[in-house]
């Protein structure tokens, strides 16, 4: 409203003469910004008939009317309508209204104030977080040995599953702040800076408090009694930390063990691209890859879940398919191979008993023939001629000595020279 409008006539402006006002010309003229409401508001109405109206035209023109007769001043500026316009109480409702702003929920008919529209957001945000809280719960799965699994898990697949979206989403953008903020931010230098300043702050007053009023301000502040951390504080902490911490210790032991194998082969798949970018990039960049795919995965999945499951039983089949070809093709060569490996066992187990029964054959005619000489030889133990046993006389055995060895005599041959029966006989060997 810099410039009046072209409707409003100011007339002469001598000074002998008073300025006359023209027509006011028709609302719909001076482009008043008017507002519509689709369901009906009666104050949304009453505004607009208000500015429509020809009370609000009247009122403003009596009023410049009389405000130009009782002024004394012959060069009053035409800016003094447009205030006039500007400060009336419709006018200020209207601004008021247009200021406070309209917004809607999508596809929705009925329009509300943005403050409106944010407290509800935050009451539904605040619900969202009080149903996460009240989400660790034991749940009634167990493992596979048979242990109860933790309250965390029930809290982590909540988070994850996008059940609550606002908790979910604040979450994930906090996880990310804060992975930007340990990179960049030097947060341990500015907790010694904080520490420092403060030590010395209190202990500068302490001093000067002493010095001028001969107490410390420091000191002066000293809580009655100090505060400590309730026992059961603790102990519920404690317990949350030790139910977090056998959160993953069961998942990692779950993993390797292959209690379920998807699991393990995308852990495996995982573990190999981490192994490969952690050549290429910082652990902040792979923790960041890292919670990206943790929170975005199973949001891309339960978006395109139709979508998803139709490939992945598409795959399943196809697999089982080929499986159970290889599994086929399998069996038929196991089949081949052992009709074969049975008519082998079958061919030399045959010719081993033949040869057993051979050499047992000529075992028994062996025997056969040593029993028929023993009995044979047993029947007539000495019979006539080179079979018979030899006859041997006195003259063929040597005397035996009669006398004490001689001394000084090493050898048998001179003993038995020297003895009395010395040159008989020939001395045995």
């Amino acid at each position: 409203m810099s410039a009046p409008p072209e409707s409003i006539n100011l007339g002469n402006t001598q000074k002998d003469s008073p300025p006359q006002l023209g027509e006011i010309p028709h609302p719909s003229e001076m482009r008043i910004p008017t507002l519509s409401s689709t369901n009906g508001n009666t104050s949304m109405e009453d505004a607009k008939n208000a500015v429509y109206g020809s009370e609000l035209v009247t009122s403003i023109s009596n009023t410049s009317r009389d405000t130009l007769q009782k002024s004394d001043l012959r060069d009053i500026d035409a800016q003094s309508a447009f205030n006039t316009v500007a400060n009336h109480p419709v006018t200020q409702n209207v601004k008021d209204t247009i200021g406070s702003g309209l917004v809607g929920d999508v596809g929705a008919s009925n329009e509300r104030p943005v403050a409106e529209s944010v407290k509800d957001q935050h009451a539904k945000t605040t619900s969202e977080f009080s149903n996460l809280a009240n989400a660790r719960t034991t749940p009634d799965t167990k493992t596979a040995t048979g242990q109860p699994l933790t309250h965390y898990h029930s809290f982590f697949y909540n988070l994850l599953s996008w059940e609550n979206p606002r908790a979910t989403a604040i979450s994930f953008l906090a996880t990310v702040l804060f992975i930007f903020g340990a990179r960049y931010l030097p947060a341990l230098r500015w907790s010694f800076k904080i520490l420092w300043m403060t030590l010395g702050i209190a202990a500068s007053a302490e001093i000067a408090g002493k010095l001028v009023l001969n107490q410390g301000l420091a000191s002066s502040f000293r809580p009655r009694k100090y505060y400590t951390i309730p026992r059961e504080t603790l102990e519920s902490s404690l317990e949350d930390v030790e139910q977090l911490i056998n959160f993953f210790v069961i998942e990692f032991q779950r993993v390797l063990f292959a209690e379920n194998v998807l699991a393990t082969i995308a852990a495996f798949a995982a573990a190999l691209i981490s192994h490969g970018l952690i050549k290429l990039l910082p652990f902040w960049g792979l923790s960041l890859i890292a919670v990206s795919v943790i929170y975005l995965a199973p949001l891309i999945y339960i978006s395109n879940k139709e979508l998803i499951d139709h490939h992945i039983a598409n795959a399943s089949n196809i697999a089982n398919a080929q499986a159970k070809q290889v599994q086929d093709l399998a069996g038929h060569h196991t089949a081949r191979l052992t009709e074969t490996v049975k008519a082998q066992t079958s061919t030399y187990s045959a010719k081993a008993q033949e040869y057993m029964g051979t050499a047992k054959d000529r075992t028994s005619a062996a025997v056969g023939n040593a029993k028929q000489q023993v009995s044979s030889t047993s029947n007539n133990p000495f019979k006539s001629g080179s079979d018979a046993p030899p006859s041997y006389s006195s003259s063929d055995f040597p005397h035996a000595p009669k006398q004490d060895p001689i001394t000084g005599v090493a050898s048998h041959q001179e003993q038995y020279e020297k003895s009395q029966f010395g040159g008989q006989a020939q001395a045995a060997l």
